[in-house]
């Protein structure tokens, strides 16, 4: 765990002095969201938040072979297809599970 918070800290680093504060889970899976479906506006509803943070979370997983996009809306939404089932976490766990996942997503990023 504490590998973790070690190579959690860098991206969380990052993500700070990028936006001014430091963003919980939910902003930073807002944002890969966002990244994802490279589509900013000023003003998301609560629903759209919703969606950007669901496209997140299937991206970072797809990395690790739970969902793949099985194609795309008209409006460049992705639309994914799970793979495998997501095990069963705690929260704790749960957290941990998609830091990494983070950690590499921002990873692939930077090589990008």
């Amino acid at each position: 765990m504490e590998d973790l918070e070690k190579r959690w800290k860098p991206v969380e680093d990052m993500l700070t002095a990028r936006f001014g504060k430091k963003p919980n889970m939910e902003a930073i899976l807002f944002l890969i969201g966002v990244n994802e479906i490279n589509h900013l506006k000023k003003k998301y509803t609560k629903e759209q938040k919703q969606d950007l943070m669901h496209v997140a979370v299937c991206t970072l997983l797809s990395k690790s072979g739970y969902y793949e996009v099985d194609g795309y809306d008209k409006d460049g939404w992705p639309h994914f297809k799970e793979l495998q089932p997501v095990p069963k976490f705690n929260l704790e766990e749960q957290e941990a599970f998609l830091k990494e996942h983070i950690i590499e997503y921002f990873a692939d990023e930077e090589e990008a």
